[in-house]
């Protein structure tokens, strides 16, 4: 009997050691490993946002740079940031799998925070080069970092037990909880110290944070369970593209069991799972068409095709999702920089800024723990859902508050430019005398859009990814961030020249009291409210795959009978 337990304590999921021995689910995973985790990640949001909360105002004060361009160098490099994952997703799916791909890429991230940034003040050419040499390097290393930290934590629930599914369900929540933490300590206390004291302490403490995030993390090493990589899965869907295409002519059978297919052993001694074939863009099921050829360019499996489809059929939520990230973007641009026209504080209190975006983090923290712990058990009582809502329908929800939150960016910047106006400080560009507080619908309503759209948007394309190819679908979250931070760039420095062009002083100048924010930001509003109903449109075609367990409909069976037990209580005190 004791051998028998033992055997069934082992995950299902394919999980190893470092050593590609299978593990216990009693001795490994779960929260237990998770709480090194999401440590790490709190600290190291806490140097990244160190970096970047406070860089726009460290370009413009330090350096002198204008406000498109000190806005566009910050969103060129937070866009490098963000799109360096999918190189370091690549790498972990393919190669050295996520824990050592995670390592070494740590190493790369904290050499790189090693800048004096104070000896920057009187920047020369040299020092300007080494300034972006380390921001961009820094990218880099983060490239490895961020794609594959999120699915290690994920990685510790075994999807064939229906408790650790119900965790799993929970911890992208937490995860951003963790991420938002970090990012409050960033964006208050280290904005003030690098305000107050100096850019070399405000940047000397992220440095000490990142290191004390990678040694709680390998601390936690012994606790890990890990995904063997699986090859690289550009090749395998190339193949599948490829095939396709070379047999295009060919007929599908009716029968999916004529299509070619590994045997169930195959897979099981590679801790893979076999995929059936779907009627969803059924122009690749001709790539696992047996013609008489075997050579894998011109034969793939069902699931090889299956994993293909399944990466490809996210690419429209992709691009969904490029707009709502371009409009995000502006937190720590033209948000922040709206905020040095405005008298810091009331009365006696002053605050700095770049510590607006702690109000975007306290919301957020917030409304992750309300949605965690009171939307969701509301909604399932309606939907009957562990998950409550759909991730898309959770992300639609963020679209929408997106459109409301530039709405009321524009109104807000109106009512400044014409206070500044009846002041006469138009062109002096004096600071105008209302609180910095009015912008905190912004920030604040920015947080809770986050708590739906952020969490809904990481998990989506994790859950959604096929099995072996979870840190590549991970950074498809990422690199949406970083495509929204380019676009941000390219739509500043366009709107600026074609304003320009046309006889006016253009949007967005040095001098905020003489600009038009408030049309830039009705702008994004219109943006946004077109990818909405572009979103609308692709989501009513998506088709989710299926679970490789029945994780969930045990928990959909146990919310049921939860929900008849509450019921019967309720009418038995009638």
């Amino acid at each position: 009997m004791a051998v028998e337990e033992g055997v069934g304590d082992y995950t299902q999921d394919g999980t190893v050691d470092l050593k590609g021995n299978p593990v216990r689910r009693s001795k490994r995973g779960g929260w237990t490993a998770c709480s090194f985790i999401v440590v790490y990640e709190v600290f190291e949001r806490m140097a990244y946002y160190g970096i970047s909360s406070n860089l726009i105002l460290y370009l413009t004060k330090k350096l002198h740079q204008g406000t498109v361009t000190a806005s566009n160098n910050v969103t060129n490099w937070v866009g490098t940031v963000w799109i360096t994952p999918i190189l370091g997703a690549y790498v972990a799916d393919a190669h050295l799998g996520r824990y050592w791909t995670f390592v070494i890429a740590c190493i790369v991230y904290i050499s790189c925070l090693e800048t004096d940034m104070e000896n920057c003040k009187k920047a020369s050419t040299l020092q300007i080069a080494v300034f972006y040499g380390a921001l961009y390097t820094l990218a880099v290393g983060t490239g490895g970092t961020k794609p594959n930290i999120s699915t290690i934590g994920a990685d510790q629930f075994d999807d064939f037990d229906h408790k650790e599914k119900a965790h799993k369900l929970s911890f992208f929540n937490w995860w951003m909880f963790s991420i938002f933490f970090g990012t409050l300590f960033a964006n208050t206390v280290l904005v003030w110290v690098q305000d107050n004291v100096g850019w070399t302490l405000g940047y000397a403490l992220p440095t000490l944070g990142l290191a004390i995030s990678i040694a709680i993390f390998l601390v936690g090493t012994s606790s890990y369970r890990h995904k063997v990589p699986a090859g690289s899965p550009f090749t395998r869907m190339a193949k599948v593209i490829v095939a396709a295409l070379n047999k295009w002519r060919v007929r599908i059978p009716d029968d999916p069991k004529e299509l070619y297919e590994l045997d169930l052993e195959e897979y099981a001694k590679k801790g893979k799972f076999r995929i059936d074939s779907t009627a969803t863009l059924r122009f690749l099921t001709k790539a696992s068409v047996k013609t008489g050829s075997t050579n894998s360019w011109m034969l793939c499996s069902v699931t090889q095709v299956e994993e293909t489809k399944q990466m490809l059929r996210m690419i429209p939520i992709w691009v969904a999702t490029f707009i709502p990230s371009t409009t995000v973007a502006q937190i720590n641009t033209l948000f922040v920089k709206q905020g040095t026209t405005l008298d810091r504080g009331i009365g006696s209190f002053k605050m700095p800024p770049a510590s607006l975006s702690g109000f975007v983090t306290i919301s957020m923290l917030v409304s992750v723990v309300l949605y965690d712990r009171l939307f969701i058990k509301i909604v399932q009582r309606w939907t009957k859902s562990p998950r409550g809502i759909t991730l898309l329908q959770r992300m639609g929800i963020g679209f929408f508050m997106l459109i409301i939150i530039m709405i009321i960016a524009s109104l807000t910047e109106r009512y400044r430019l014409r206070v500044a106006k009846e002041n006469g400080l138009v062109e002096n560009g004096g600071q105008v005398p209302l609180t910095i507080f009015i912008l905190l619908p912004q920030f604040v309503l920015m947080g809770t859009a986050d708590a739906f759209l952020a969490v809904a948007v990481i998990e989506f394309f994790y859950d959604q990814a096929p099995e072996n190819m979870k840190s590549l679908g991970t950074s498809y979250s990422m690199t949406t961030l970083g495509v929204g931070n380019f676009m941000s760039s390219f739509l500043l420095s366009t709107v600026s020249h074609i304003t320009k062009e046309h006889g006016h002083h253009g949007w967005i100048l040095n001098n905020l009291n003489a600009s038009h924010l408030d049309y830039y930001y009705a702008f994004f509003a219109v943006l946004n409210l077109l990818n909405f109903g572009f979103f609308l449109i692709v989501i009513k075609f998506y088709v989710y795959k299926a679970e490789i367990s029945n994780s969930i409909q045990v928990l959909t069976e146990e919310l049921k009978g939860m929900t008849v037990q509450v019921s019967n209580q309720e009418e038995s005190r009638r």
